[in-house]
């Protein structure tokens, strides 16, 4: 028997102090070398996207990869290319932590719709009121403190 798994992860974290550093010149070199990473862990990316203090990232897991060891080399190694290429002069880090959420598949391309139009749905909601809506409809207790 061999083993099957159907689980789309919706990941979402943003820059540290949610500052403003990921520049839209270079957001794409940061998102092709992520999809390299998701990819080396033989995973599937269907969608990665952001603005220039957060990412989104739709992707299927490899049977075999923990999800926190995938979004830890994603945060260490994008963090050290980002800072090798100098792609955003101004970014610290990633900030702690992640929001994961699960959805079927059936979700997929609504949620790969969603994750390429950040951009324009930012223009009416911020990244907070967005994260806390995520946490709110998934029914995840969370403190408010750590959201600011």
């Amino acid at each position: 028997m061999s083993t099957y798994t159907q689980i789309l992860y919706q990941i979402v974290f943003s820059t540290k102090y949610r500052e403003h550093t990921i520049r839209p010149e270079n957001e794409q070199e940061l998102f092709k070398y992520i999809w390299g990473v998701i990819k080396n862990k033989k995973c599937h990316l269907y969608q990665v996207n952001g603005t220039q203090d957060h990412i989104h990232i739709l992707t299927h897991l490899h049977p075999s990869i923990a999800l926190a060891d995938l979004i830890k080399d994603i945060k260490i190694s994008s963090s050290l290319k980002i800072k090798e290429e100098k792609w955003f002069p101004k970014f610290k880090s990633w900030q702690i932590g992640y929001g994961a959420f699960t959805y079927s598949i059936d979700a997929k391309e609504n949620l790969m719709h969603y994750i390429k139009n950040q951009k324009e749905h930012h223009k009416a909601m911020s990244f907070t009121e967005e994260y806390k809506k995520l946490l709110d409809d998934f029914k995840i207790e969370y403190k408010p403190k750590y959201l600011e």
